[in-house]
Parts: structure tokens; sequence; C-alpha cells
């Protein structure tokens, strides 16, 4: 039984502490009183502190005793987050998806001797995972991954609901998306080249582009067509479009009847009620992960068609997909099936052996499943 720390006790957050103090001692740290008494209401294994978690020198004392920490931050606070929890020479399993460099933390990891698995939720990670563990075994050729949350009512005029804050969904939305065409980066706009998908299951959605490949576009460069897109309900695309280029998502200030004001900070505070996932109400989290590539001169192509819901503890589905992939690499990190120090997304952890398939189970065992289908060859 290890001591391991949540730092977070957002939904994905919460989900994991709950999941991992089944087997652990887990405490749970965030500055929110009140969330920390629901949930250690609900939960009694569950040991909470609160706390600043933007206090660099308090939370690395705090972190003192813990065998691991899993970083469940927003991600304008991610990397300061995960920069002291390496300082503080801890393992740490890392789920926020923050706009900097991870790798910028290698040689800060690797002196102190620490695994620091990062981007370990569904897109990025477990599609990360399944990527790694393929390149390992066939010449990759393309890769693309489609993606989204949503809820199952579709309401006007946005038809969607966040399961985490509308600042990270904001910066997904504005944010240049990077991709790999015929071996040439491509770098496009947000929320552009729109096509609509069929998946099972779910039905007709709209894919865009957003800028999902993150730490696949310096780890497998050798891959020459690589892209991920954001799933949404037709018609959300477009509106998020006119909402960007009439300025609401502008951060210079503005001046608004002598006061000073940032439209991306009104947008988020308005958005934040409009997109409020309710407790309880249904979601659903889908993703389709294609991979084409040869081995010894035969092509071969995989297809993932994940679909998950809301069970019936009412664990949205983006925390069971995100956290119970994050509570998957802590198992791996503490069996010591991933022993590897330094900065590592999830497709380091697919091309370890045992890796991918101990993954699968685990989320199998929590009723999420993952299923590829395709031709394999003998032997694989």
């Amino acid at each position: 039984m290890a001591k391991i720390a949540v730092l977070g006790g957002g939904r994905v957050g919460s989900a994991i502490a709950n999941d991992l103090s089944a087997n652990h001692e887990v405490t749970l740290m965030d500055f929110d009183r009140i969330t920390l008494d629901r949930l250690s209401s609900k939960n009694p294994k569950l040991e909470v502190c609160e706390t600043d978690l933007a206090n660099e020198i308090r939370l690395k004392g705090l972190l003192e005793p813990f065998d691991l920490v899993v970083g469940a931050v927003p991600g304008f606070m991610g990397y300061r987050t995960l920069k002291t929890v390496i300082a503080a020479k801890k393992n740490v399993v890392d789920i926020s998806f923050f706009p900097e460099d991870p790798f910028q933390l290698q040689e800060i990891a690797k002196e102190n001797g620490v695994i620091a698995i990062v981007d370990a939720g569904v897109a990025p990670g477990l599609d990360n995972l399944i990527l790694g563990f393929w390149d390992s075994r066939i010449h990759v050729q393309r890769f693309e991954c489609l993606v989204g949350g949503l809820p199952v009512e579709r309401k006007l005029p946005f038809q969607y609901k966040a399961p985490f804050s509308p600042i990270d969904v904001i910066e997904e939305y504005t944010r240049p998306a990077r991709y790999m065409e015929g071996g040439q980066l491509i770098t496009r706009e947000p929320l552009t080249d729109i096509e609509w998908v069929d998946l099972p299951g779910v039905g007709t959605l709209e894919a865009f582009n957003s800028d999902g490949l993150r730490t696949l576009l310096d780890t497998c460069p050798h891959i020459p067509n690589m892209k991920e897109k954001t799933l949404r309900y037709p018609g959300h695309a477009e509106l998020i479009l006119n909402l960007k280029r009439a300025g609401f998502f502008d951060t210079h200030s503005i001046s608004v009847n002598g006061q000073k004001v940032i439209p991306m900070e009104v947008s988020n505070q308005i958005l934040f009620d409009q997109w409020l996932l309710e407790e309880g109400e249904e979601e659903f989290t889908v993703m389709r992960v294609d991979i084409d590539g040869e081995d010894d001169h035969e092509h071969h192509f995989i297809r993932y068609d994940i679909l998950d819901r809301m069970d019936n503890k009412g664990v949205s589905s983006m925390a069971r997909t995100t956290g119970y992939t994050a509570t998957a690499m802590v198992r791996l990190v503490l069996e010591g099936k991933f022993v590897e120090n330094g900065i590592h997304p999830l497709e380091d952890v697919g091309r370890s052996p045992g890796c991918y398939e101990t993954t699968l189970l685990h989320l199998r065992e929590r009723g999420i499943e993952v299923h590829g289908h395709a031709q394999e060859p003998e032997n694989w």
C-alpha cells in the first residue's frame, strides 16, 4: 500500500482519488474546503488537505511523506505544479493539459531520479498509448484521433457542457492546431477543416482541427501523417468561430464604462454557467483512433472506437476515461512495470513491454472497453 497525494479536487481529481483509495492511502489536496468536506464525507477512506497548490514552498513540504503524486490541477497552473513535484523528488502522474513543453523539465526529472508520466488522460493520453504500442510493432504511416466529451441532451445555443474548466476548453479553441501531413508540419487555425463523422452508438458529429498531438510531434517525427480533431455536435464550431471573430476570446483589455476588462475573462465567467455539467447530468465520451502502417510490406489498418458513459455512481465519462487512465499509470509505476526516469508521455509507456495490456485490463476492470480491430499477423 502506497501513500499517494492527489493535487486537485475537481471532477477528474476526485475520481482519481476515489479509485486509488481502494488500495492505497490517499490524500486529496485542494484549496476548496467545501469540496474537500463533501468528498471526504462520501469516502471515509479519503484523507483531505486544504491548501493553496500555487504556494510552491508549502506544497513541496507537504509532499515529503508521499510515495507518488498525481497532478490534476487546471492547465494554467499545471506546468508550475509539475515542476514543484519533480523538485520534491516524487514520482508523478500528471493529467494537466498545460500549454508549456513538458520536455523542458526533462533534465531536472532525470537529475532527481523522478518518473514523470505526463498528459495521462484520454486524449492526449490513451490515444498516445495506443499509438506507442503499434509504433513498436509496425511502421506507422498514419495516425488520426477524433475525440470529444458531450452531454446526452443537446441544448442550444452551444449543445455542449464542459466536465472541466471552460478556460481550458477556450484555450483549446484558440491555440493554433498543428498536424503532420506528408512529413511536413502544418499549422492551421483551430475549429477549421470541419467534417462530419458517423460514430457507432452516437450518430453524426462534427470534427474540427485542434492542437492535440502535443508530445507526438517530438516523439514520433518518423510518422509522416498525424492529426487530432475535436468532436462536437454539428453547428458548435461555427458558433464558437463567430464568437472568436467578434473578439470574445481576446486577451487584451478593453474599456467598458471606464473600467478595464479582458474579454477572455468575461467570456470564461459567462460560459462557466452555460457549460456547467450539472450533478448527475448524463454525458458521454467518444474517441476514434485510426492507425495505418506496414510490416514486411504488408499493409495494416487498425481502428479503435471507444464510447463511455457516466456510471451508476454519477462519475462522468470524462472523469472515468481520463482519471482511470491516470490511475492505470500509477499502477504501472507502483508495480515496477514502467521504471524509466524522466519525462514520459504515454506513447513512451505504450512502447514498454506489458504496459499497453495492463492499462487496457485496468480500464476493462472499471467498465471501459478498449478494442482495436485489425487483421494481425501471427505471433504479435
